[in-house]
């Protein structure tokens, strides 16, 4: 009996050796599983702060933008409010400019009828083309598709040529009775102070008398300054004294 006990002992060390082995197996198995897991874990917390940290940089972006445009905004709105009051300010001046326009259309008409009287009472030089620029201008009031600034420049053009004729010497060719008989003659307008005709043939002359609204004939002795003031007027000669009778216009 006493060599049974050794072995019995043996065998209870040996069986539980492997029932150590085993529980060591399974522990470094689980702690295997729980590393392995751990790692998962980890990995799946980096993910997660990688994301987050990705997120707030978005959000942080997101910030930023939504600040810029809020600046964007306010100054779109300052912009929007001035154009407001300039629209405001354009249709005041619209409503003006439209009772400007009503009260400027009578006024040229009466500048028109004006300006056709007192061509009528003057000197009576470029008839012909002194009337058809007052009809012109008639005219030019019925249409519409010259506007009231432009109708009103160019009635300004006519005063201002019909202003030039009293500081301008003249000379041009037109028909004009002489003793009963028209003939063609050549004027000499000085200013408004004198309008002179001599024929062709360089006898006859006469001179605008505008007190009795009729031509009057001039001596024969007055010709040749006549003739010399008709080429200083063409630019014949040089600017020189004239003696010449003079009617002065009312």
């Amino acid at each position: 009996m006493i060599g049974v006990k050794p072995l019995i002992l043996a065998g209870i060390v040996a069986a539980t050796a492997t029932v150590h082995a085993n529980e060591l197996d399974r522990v470094i198995d689980k702690s295997s599983e729980i590393n392995q897991s751990a790692t998962q874990s980890q990995t799946k917390i980096d993910k997660i702060a990688d994301s987050m940290q990705g997120r707030l940089q978005q959000f942080t972006a997101l910030n930023k933008e939504i600040d810029g445009l809020a600046v964007y905004n306010a100054q779109l709105t300052r912009q929007l409010n001035n154009q407001v009051t300039e629209m405001g300010d354009l249709n005041a001046s619209m409503d003006k400019v439209s009772v400007i326009e009503r009260q400027i259309t009578p006024l040229m008409i009466r500048m028109i009828t004006g300006l056709e009287q007192f061509v009528a009472l003057d000197v009576p030089f470029l008839k012909d083309e002194r009337a058809k620029r007052i009809s012109s201008l008639k005219q030019m009031m019925d249409r519409a598709d010259i506007n009231s600034s432009e109708k009103f420049r160019r009635l300004l053009e006519a005063y201002q040529v019909e202003v030039d004729y009293g500081r301008t010497i003249e000379a041009y060719t037109a028909l004009q009775s002489v003793d009963g008989q028209e003939r063609e003659v050549d004027f000499l307008r000085i200013g408004r102070l004198e309008l002179i005709y001599l024929t062709r043939d360089g006898k006859k002359a006469g001179s605008w008398d505008q007190q009795t609204k009729t031509f009057v004939a001039l001596p024969d002795s007055t010709i040749s300054q006549i003739s010399k003031g008709l080429r200083i007027a063409r630019k014949q000669l040089a600017p020189d004294m004239l003696t010449l009778p003079v009617h002065a216009a009312e």
